[in-house]
């Protein structure tokens, strides 16, 4: 065995990760006393929650085709009008807000003052992840596939399969691609080639499921600056360390569909749930990862 690890490792096909804590428990991530905090209702369903440079939070309301913004005040704002069903939502390093804009099949960014400009046309997508070179990957549920759009622009499909490919997220240092199976009991692992490609599908993170259901409902997913995954799915919120061991389960704000998460704030210490028709925030002990900021 200790053979060929090593074998492994000299192959490039594992990573040598920095000595951390044999358990991650979740009562390390969770502070006392805090719970979920109602920020804004009366949305039709909210997704897609982002953050920007300043921490500021982001989200869209899908089905009635709008991007919200917090303002200073924590007050929902409106920052796109008419988005066209955009539904997962990412800031890439240009400072631009990446998006799935479902009603016109693409993928576009919008600048400041809310204009979209395409990124890719005659594409079906769900969510996605801007990394810090500006290459772009997306889920195509309807096609079980994932896309890569390289810094230039140039499409691909990198991956077909999945029983129904959702959320997406990168590791810390942006080498493993995790990828959501709405359909399955699993998250899938992937690492990331010098090219934009994947290699070497593990399902590394393994949900749980609640009695009676034949999958996880696995939504959408974000990861810490720490490594560990957490995937909105049919029980809540589960937690999982970077060795794919099981951390625990942060339950739903209401019970009602819990469909993604991200951590906002200056800090980047504040996670922000979209529940069906409402945002929830709570402060917690862990720290969020955007993809533009500086590497280490």
């Amino acid at each position: 065995m200790r053979a060929t690890i090593v074998w492994l490792l000299a192959m490039g096909y594992l990573t040598v990760l920095p000595a951390r804590a044999q358990d991650m428990r979740l009562a390390d991530i969770l502070i006392d006393g805090q719970d979920w905090e109602l920020v804004a209702e009366g949305f039709a369903f909210t997704e897609g929650p982002a953050v920007d440079r300043k921490g500021t939070l982001y989200f869209t309301d899908v089905f009635r085709g709008k991007i919200y913004r917090l303002n200073d005040q924590g007050k929902a704002e409106v920052f796109v009008e008419q988005s066209f069903g955009t539904n997962g939502l990412m800031f890439g390093p240009d400072g631009r807000l990446y998006g799935c804009q479902n009603g016109k099949k693409r993928i576009v960014a919008y600048d400041s003052a809310g204009k979209d400009t395409p990124i890719a046309e005659d594409v079906k997508s769900n969510d996605l992840v801007v990394n810090r070179q500006g290459g772009i990957y997306f889920t195509d549920p309807e096609n079980q596939q994932i896309w890569y759009v390289s810094p230039k622009g140039e499409k691909r499909v990198v991956e077909r399969g999945l029983g129904y490919a959702n959320g997406i997220a990168l590791s810390p240092d942006q080498g493993t691609l995790v990828v959501a199976d709405m359909k399955g009991f699993n998250l899938w692992a992937y690492r990331v080639e010098p090219d934009g490609g994947l290699k070497f599908k593990q399902p590394y993170y393994t949900m749980r499921c609640p009695s009676g259901k034949i999958d996880s409902g696995a939504d959408g997913i974000k990861i810490d600056a720490a490594g560990r995954v957490y995937a909105t799915s049919h029980l809540g919120l589960q937690v999982l360390d970077p060795d794919g061991r099981y951390c625990g389960l942060i339950t739903k704000p209401p019970n009602a569909w819990l469909a993604n998460v991200v951590f906002a704030g200056p800090a980047l210490d504040t996670m922000y749930v979209t529940c069906t028709n409402k945002v929830f925030k709570r402060k917690v002990n862990a720290k969020g990862l955007r993809y533009f900021d500086p590497a280490g």
